[in-house]
């Protein structure tokens, strides 16, 4: 993440460092700036296409609050959510958008819909005669996306059953065709072409309706799958939407923790829970104030037979020392030369010297869960 704050501000937070603060043990910092870039780097993919953002999950852990507006700024106009109480919050910070909730029509709730003017992604029979019922009594026109499963076997209609609805007469016309890809993370695999094949055969029934398939990694396949509006998500925070290749979108966030203590270790004794990292040499131990209560994940933990979890410290990479605890994380800073780390000093758990797909990658998760995983301890705050 590039460097913006004045002289006498921390690099990592972007706070004068004479600024009187209550205690900070972890921090978070988002740069809004990377993300609107990530955003149009998607776009760029297709000129052609309206390119909208998810912003689920808070915003994919990094809070809904702070990536709405910028994303606003940069020019996004459309947004998908999972939810309607986040389709509310969105509403509220961008009030000419428009907002589609991918989880559907949830019963009886068609006026929470017409009220925030939200659209939600009908993907069943039932919903659809709900929809319809709803709008035939009331009149809303707000519209409302048909969800048209085409290989995943999550939500949506069946293709037969799609085409089906067309050759009964329609129930509504959609403002919006979606369906969404099972593979496109992997593109060789069969499946993308069995699912665009299916799309676009779906596609054919409702040839003025606006359709829409790519995700953050179909948004980077081939260009005869684009369709008129994409839907990255996990790009826009920072997430390789090329796997096996350089990432083309930036760092967005940091993540960092202040050291607690650093303690000397003897060898031949422990750190952590349950034993499971013995000390081989004369070591230094730094423990940081963040665990999986922060959504630091445990399965980043290391042990006499196995290293896993980095971070970045005084410039160098250190590995993890032991089970990540719930509220602590042990690091072994043997290897930087003494007084280099002391406490109250803050160190990179995830950020440009540790990319989050890296972190998932030595967690055995994926990019998606460390970002949703993200704690609510953490002192949130927009890189200036």
């Amino acid at each position: 993440m590039r460097s913006r704050l004045p002289p006498d501000s921390n690099p990592l937070y972007g706070l004068r460092m004479t600024d009187s603060l209550p205690p900070v043990y972890a921090r978070l910092t988002i740069d809004t700036d990377a993300l609107a870039a990530n955003w149009r780097r998607c776009g760029q993919q297709r000129p052609k296409a309206e390119c909208a953002a998810v912003v689920k999950a808070d915003g994919y852990g990094l809070g809904i609050d702070n990536v709405v507006p910028a994303l606003s700024q940069a020019g996004c106009r459309t947004f998908f959510v999972a939810q309607i109480d986040e389709g509310i919050r969105v509403r509220k910070l961008a009030p000419d958008a428009t907002i589609y909730v991918l989880s559907g029509l949830a019963p009886g709730h068609g006026d929470r819909f017409a009220a925030n003017a939200l659209r939600p992604a009908l993907g069943s029979r039932e919903e659809l005669q709900e929809w319809s019922a709803f709008v035939a009594a009331t009149g809303w026109q707000g519209g409302a996306a048909l969800h048209v499963d085409t290989g995943m076997s999550r939500l949506g209609l069946r293709v037969d059953e799609a085409r089906a609805l067309v050759a009964e007469g329609e129930l509504f016309k959609p403002s919006l065709l979606m369906s969404h890809l099972a593979c496109a993370d992997t593109p060789e695999h069969p499946l993308n072409a069995r699912q665009f094949e299916a799309f676009t055969s779906v596609r054919s029934l409702y040839p003025d309706v606006p359709a829409s398939l790519c995700n953050s990694y179909g948004t980077f396949l081939p260009a005869e799958i684009g369709y008129d509006l994409l839907r990255p998500g996990v790009a826009l925070y920072g997430s390789n939407p090329l796997p096996g290749q350089p990432n083309p979108m930036q760092s967005v966030i940091t993540l960092s923790a202040q050291v607690l203590q650093v303690r000397s270790v003897l060898p031949g004794e422990y750190v952590g829970y349950g034993a499971t990292w013995t000390s081989r040499q004369p070591a230094r131990i730094a423990m940081v104030a963040i665990g999986y209560a922060d959504g630091y994940m445990r399965s980043g933990s290391s042990s006499d037979d196995f290293d896993s979890a980095l971070a970045y410290v005084a410039g160098k990479y250190c590995l993890i020392a032991g089970r990540i605890s719930m509220d602590m994380t042990a690091i072994d800073v043997t290897d930087l030369p003494a007084g280099t780390v002391k406490r109250g000093d803050w160190v990179e758990l995830i950020g440009p010297h540790l990319p989050v797909d890296e972190v998932a990658r030595r967690a055995g998760t994926i990019g998606y869960e460390i970002l949703t995983s993200l704690g609510t301890r953490y002192d949130r705050h927009l890189a200036v």
